[in-house]
């Protein structure tokens, strides 16, 4: 995946992940200035065995999660058609 019109939004290393009925919930503090704390629910559609679970659950609790976003193509579109405007006589 090309991260090039991606944005990170926060870098986080996970604290504690809790089991849920499907699937994780994981805390963690992000890097940054204001260290603040992030939660992502992670939820499967499928049925985690019991091992699956054990695995999933320790790969997470050594994981660091960067989270990035797309900026909205309409903003973008939107300030190209004002510019346009702006050039025509």
């Amino acid at each position: 995946m090309d991260g090039a019109d991606f944005q990170p939004l926060a870098e986080i290393e996970v604290d504690q992940v809790k089991p849920e009925p499907q699937g994780f919930t994981l805390t963690g503090q992000g890097g940054g200035p204001d260290h603040a704390e992030y939660r992502l629910d992670v939820r499967f559609e499928l049925p985690l065995d019991p091992r699956t679970r054990i695995v999933l659950g320790e790969l997470l609790s050594h994981s660091e999660l960067t989270i990035s976003r797309r900026a909205p193509a309409a903003p973008l579109a939107a300030l190209r058609a004002r510019r346009d405007r702006a050039h025509r006589p």
